[in-house]
């Protein structure tokens, strides 16, 4: 990337973007700087996430927020337990002419907000487990490729576990990032409460193409990383797993299991476009432990040692680090 000027132009390109997004996400959205970083970069990095916390903290509002600022097609597929597959995917239908046709479901857009994506049965869960996977959709032996570029961005509330379906890990496991979102401050819950009681509405501008957004995805990709940044982002990932011999002394007492192969190439992926939004041209090991928590909060699993100790994952997770 060094060689390459109009690389280097590129990278200070989407520093510029990254903080006009931010600045205008941040007219509707207060604090959470975390949250929509986070986002950005996994929109950058072509990856999927899901936001967890308690409702009424505005994950929906944040999505649909990020899908005003970028020029994007946006649908947003409210989650029930009777919700079927071909409610998401599209269905075939007999037309006038007796010909079958398919009519495309709200997958096909560029953000999926997948809203309570844990109220709804396992085979609904599964239509969108493809469109994630493999980018298309197939209904009667046909292939739909989905539009590019394509995110879902799902939505759970953690605490009333009454009819929910927790997501397979599988399933979770497609999610590059986990973002937990917490309860404003004091100050902060202020100026939200005086933003949305009011009658201004702020206009977003739009920011961003999906042609740029696809440029700056490949731009991402050519980032070269140094070896001991792969090394460090692979042994963080088998510090996770009981099974190795190497695995220290906390992960054998209360990991039931730890994260696969994808955990590392999504801190690799996360800590290239880290490092770009940060003004370096190359990821160090600060900027893989920057995406650890989002990226390995939901392939660790507790075994039932830590959850009668009441030990997070999070915790884990820094204590690894």
């Amino acid at each position: 990337m060094h060689t390459n000027t109009s690389d280097i132009e590129a990278a200070k390109a989407l520093r510029t973007k990254f903080e006009s997004i931010k600045s205008t996400i941040g007219q509707v959205i207060v604090g959470q700087h975390d949250v929509v970083e986070q986002l950005i970069i996994s929109i950058l990095c072509n990856g999927h996430s899901l936001l967890v916390g308690v409702p009424g903290l505005a994950k929906t509002l944040l999505v649909k927020t990020v899908a005003d600022v970028l020029h994007l097609s946006f649908k947003r597929i409210q989650f029930t337990p009777d919700l079927m597959p071909s409610d998401i995917t599209g269905a075939e239908i007999l037309d006038e002419n007796r010909q079958f046709r398919f009519i495309k479901g709200p997958i096909f857009a560029n953000i999926i907000l997948a809203d309570e994506i844990n109220r709804t049965p396992p085979k609904t869960q599964a239509a969108l487990l493809e469109a994630m996977q493999e980018r298309n959709v197939t209904t009667g032996g046909q292939i739909y490729q989905l539009p590019a570029p394509f995110f879902v961005l799902a939505t759970q509330n953690p605490i009333e576990q009454e009819g929910t379906y927790p997501l397979p890990e599988a399933q979770l496991d497609r999610f590059m990032f986990m973002i937990t979102l917490d309860y404003p401050s004091f100050q902060e819950e202020v100026r939200i409460v005086k933003n949305t009681t009011g009658s201004q509405r702020p206009s977003l501008e739009k920011n961003l193409s999906a042609e740029e957004i696809i440029a700056f995805q490949e731009l991402i990709r050519k980032v070269p990383v140094p070896d001991n940044v792969f090394e460090y982002a692979v042994a963080l990932v088998h510090k996770t797993r009981p099974a190795n011999n190497t695995a220290p002394e906390l992960t054998k007492q209360y990991i039931a299991y730890g994260a696969g192969p994808r955990a590392s190439q999504y801190l690799i992926l996360g800590a290239k476009c880290h490092a770009l939004l940060n003004g370096k041209y190359s990821p160090d090991i600060e900027d893989v432990k920057a995406m650890a928590l989002s990226v390995l909060r939901h392939r660790v699993v507790r075994n039932y040692k830590a959850e009668a100790e009441g030990i997070t994952q999070e915790s884990l997770i820094k204590q690894l680090l």
